[in-house]
């Protein structure tokens, strides 16, 4: 009966009793609990497993399908060497909510229907911003509320989308649609605001440098790859999907070339890799689907990996910047191997895991003719290999020394790197394992001599324009503008304005409303007050006493105009 039970539950469990447990018995919650999850989830048979009702809807939290279960499985393997990463150095409170927030993945993976969805979506907003105030310095409580924020409006949005699908069509399936209304529009805003999609991408690489060595890793794996899950699931072929992956695949090449800090190198890399997993949902076949499903896995294994080495130079130095290091090889060789591998695989060199995945997007372009898309994938590559497969390496671990000695990775660190080293290098040697769990079946060669040669001559030409331009590829001490800009500076400037207006105009309306009254009191005064006794002032005009004759004149008088405005 356990394929009842959904696996989400293993995990939330796990990061109930993080909490309480000391010493080795919470290390064994840490290593054993995404075990028996990723043992759980290959017990989850394909289709609906069970119903709850709800009102008027039968809630489905368990439903089985092989894109399904490949997410869960790496979200569950991401649990496992993320806990071995972090369970020495991370405190209780931030393995706890890392688990909590892995759990929600897992539960939109398995959710069968909308409503369930959005519980998990909404779990998975709340424990991960939780994650990024691990972080513990006043800029990552700032960022953690920012993160919040912006989260929150992307859940208010697509509950929107939620609940006009189900008022229009009585139905809270999830199946495959297309933006054609508000209600399908407001949905994908809101999946794509969680694949940090500009202009709303700023969220990542404001809050994932911000979060501890160790939260940064949990980070990097979930919010991102579920948003790509929901768009398979719920707008496979959708046209527009193509160029906001194009989009977000050039934004973060150009952003994260400009940047200094080394985490935010990394972070603006994921929002060029999950473009190609956009891009590829868009395409809509089933090898681009395919595609974005396995890229989707290998991304989670190397950019975990990569966050792993910047997570140990952080750990071991306290410095963030690639102007503060430099030389790291010589006393953390195995971080520098570790995060090579990690930046060979991003940048799709062959025999790693992300050439098998990624040249199968661009296969995807070239089978539907789009030859645009197809010759801008491929520039992407290139740029990639320049921004996180040279650039991170090579300004972290080689250029000038930076005189730091720190050492190498704790036992745990390093034993969690090597596993994703080999997972790495295993799926670009075997691409076989993976592609017999994707969801539609593989006819697709990845090591044919043309594609070989083609892209080691991209990413060799891309490799060497690098050291040509090495004098202008030199970080300095500047900031790059994000497009929050437009909203925490520009935004807040103009309702500033708008608050001064209205201020000002509200101390306008103060003096002349007083300046009124004043006029009005001295005018009551004069024509309404008596003199003080023994005064020989004249009473005012309304304070005398008036003869009997001129009191009956002027009721005469106002009883006319009475007469004669109710009767005109």
């Amino acid at each position: 009966m356990i394929e009842f039970i959904p696996p989400a539950l293993f995990m939330l469990l796990a990061a109930l009793l993080i909490g309480p447990a000391r010493g080795h018995l919470r290390s064994a919650i840490v290593l054993v609990a995404p075990l028996v999850t990723l043992w759980a989830i290959w017990l989850v048979p394909d289709g609906v497993v069970f119903e709850i009702p709800f009102l008027d809807y039968q809630i489905q939290p368990i439903e089985g399908s092989p894109v399904r279960r490949l997410f869960a499985t790496i979200f569950a393997i991401m649990a496992f060497v993320g806990g071995l990463y972090a369970f020495r150095t991370a405190k209780w409170y931030e393995l706890a909510a890392a688990f909590a927030y892995a759990a929600g993945a897992i539960g939109v993976s398995f959710a069968g229907d909308l409503i369930s969805l959005f519980l998990f979506w909404e779990l998975m907003a709340l424990f991960s911003t939780v994650v990024v105030w691990c972080g513990g310095t006043p800029a990552a409580r700032a960022a953690g509320i920012r993160y919040a924020i912006m989260h929150l409006l992307g859940g208010v949005i697509l509950k929107v989308g939620i609940e006009g699908v189900i008022v229009h069509t009585g139905s809270i399936e999830i199946q495959p649609m297309l933006a054609t209304n508000f209600d399908t529009w407001m949905i994908m805003i809101g999946i794509l605001i969680n694949a940090a999609a500009p202009p709303v991408s700023a969220w990542l690489s404001d809050s994932y440098p911000n979060a501890s060595a160790t939260g940064s890793v949990f980070l990097s794996a979930f919010t991102t790859k579920t948003a790509v899950l929901a768009l398979i699931l719920l707008f496979p072929g959708e046209g527009v999907l193509i160029w906001i992956g194009l989009f977000m695949v050039m934004y973060g090449i150009i952003y994260a070339l400009l940047e200094n800090d080394i985490r935010r190198i990394l972070a603006f890399s994921i929002v060029n890799q999950v473009g190609f997993m956009v891009c590829a949902v868009g395409i809509g076949t089933e090898m681009a689907l395919n595609g974005a499903a396995a890229h989707a896995f290998a991304h989670i294994i190397y950019k975990a990996l990569l966050f792993m080495s910047a997570g140990v130079v952080v750990y071991r130095t306290g410095m963030n910047r690639c102007t503060d290091v430099g030389g790291l090889f010589r006393t953390m060789p195995l971080t520098a191997i570790c995060g090579i591998i990690g930046a060979l695989a991003i940048s799709g060199f062959p025999l790693t895991s992300g050439f098998t995945t990624k040249t199968m997007i661009s296969q995807a372009a070239a089978n539907e003719s789009l030859v645009i898309v197809y010759f801008m994938l491929a520039a992407a590559s290139a740029g990639v290999f320049l921004h996180a497969g040279i650039k991170f390496p090579w300004f972290v671990f080689f250029q000038k020394d930076s005189g730091l000695r720190p050492k190498d990775a704790p036992w745990n660190m390093g034993a969690a790197m090597v596993i994703f080293s080999a997972l790495c290098i295993l799926l670009g040697v075997a691409p076989g394992l993976l592609y017999q769990f994707l969801p539609y079946p593989v006819e697709y060669e990845a090591y044919t001599a043309g594609k070989v040669v083609f892209y080691l001559q991209l990413l060799l030409f891309s490799g060497l324009a690098f050291f040509l331009l090495l004098p202008l590829m030199k970080r300095t001490l500047t900031i790059s503008l994000d497009a929050d800009w437009l909203w925490r500076v520009l935004l807040f400037k103009f309702a500033m304005l708008i608050y001064d207006l209205f201020a000002g105009l509200g101390r306008t309306i103060r003096k002349t409303s007083q300046a009124s009254l004043a006029r009005a009191q001295g005018f009551m005064i004069k024509h309404f007050s008596l003199p003080e006794s023994g005064s020989s002032e004249e009473p005012g005009l309304f304070a005398r006493t008036w003869p009997i004759g001129s009191t009956a004149l002027w009721i005469a008088v106002l009883l006319t105009a009475y007469v004669v405005v109710y009767y005109f």
